[in-house]
């Protein structure tokens, strides 16, 4: 069973925030280069999952279309948001307080040489986390992600958490922002994920209850799911800057 170190970085600007995931992946990546002469599994390999809030972000994804952003550079600038064009997959999103990103740094050749698994299994993890709110959470097959139905009066379907990854040689970069508290209205300035579908929206956790969710208690469930989905154990790590 792998070992993944588990931070929580708390409140941080996304500019520093992907900095240090990269710092990490890179290190990964050249631990991986010094032993290639090793198959996986034979020399220790250092895994992360990071925990972040981000103050008001919208990034692009090297396949995303920059129309999509509805707002010009100012009123970016007189709304306090920043825009990373970045490259993961996937279209423009929204990362704001009160939605929790995940980082998972894995080098999959420890777990399982599978992109497709391994997006699948991040939607997972979300499907079983929010299952204990009384939510039930889906997969779109043609919309990565997790979505859910919304309650009457409202129809339609909404996504609760977009997904989007990069990977270098195996190892992985980027992965979910989860809706738990996010102000929504913030996805009214871009067309998220790039999808201009009629009945498909953007909604939260707190939006779909009626109630705000104690970020403390929805991390701890992330993470006992992702221990679970990934079969993996999670070891906790003060962030040190």
């Amino acid at each position: 069973m792998q070992f993944v170190q588990f931070q929580d970085l708390g409140q941080m600007p996304y500019r520093s925030a992907w900095d240090y995931q990269t710092a990490l992946h890179r290190g990964l990546v050249a631990h991986k280069l010094a032993n290639r002469h090793l198959p996986a599994g034979q020399y220790p390999q250092q895994h992360h999952l990071l925990f972040v809030e981000h103050p008001p972000v919208y990034t692009l994804g090297k396949s995303g279309d920059e129309h999509n952003l509805l707002i010009t550079e100012q009123e970016l600038l007189e709304k306090g948001i920043e825009y990373y064009p970045i490259n993961r997959g996937g279209d423009i999103t929204f990362h704001g307080l009160g939605q929790i990103v995940g980082y998972p740094i894995l080098d999959l050749e420890w777990f399982f040489c599978d992109v497709h698994r391994y997006v699948r299994n991040l939607e997972e993890v979300i499907i079983r986390t929010v299952a204990e709110y009384g939510l039930e959470a889906f997969r779109i097959k043609e919309f990565t992600g997790v979505w859910v139905n919304r309650q009457l009066p409202l129809t339609g379907v909404a996504k609760l958490c977009a997904i989007g990854v990069h990977l270098s040689r195996w190892v992985t970069l980027h992965g979910w922002a989860l809706n738990v508290n996010t102000a929504l209205e913030y996805f009214g300035y871009i067309v998220p994920c790039g999808i201009q579908e009629d009945g498909k929206s953007v909604t939260s956790l707190a939006q779909e209850l009626g109630h705000e969710i104690n970020l403390a208690e929805i991390k701890e469930k992330l993470k006992n799911h992702f221990a679970a989905v990934f079969e993996c154990e999670i070891g906790q790590s003060p962030f040190l800057g």
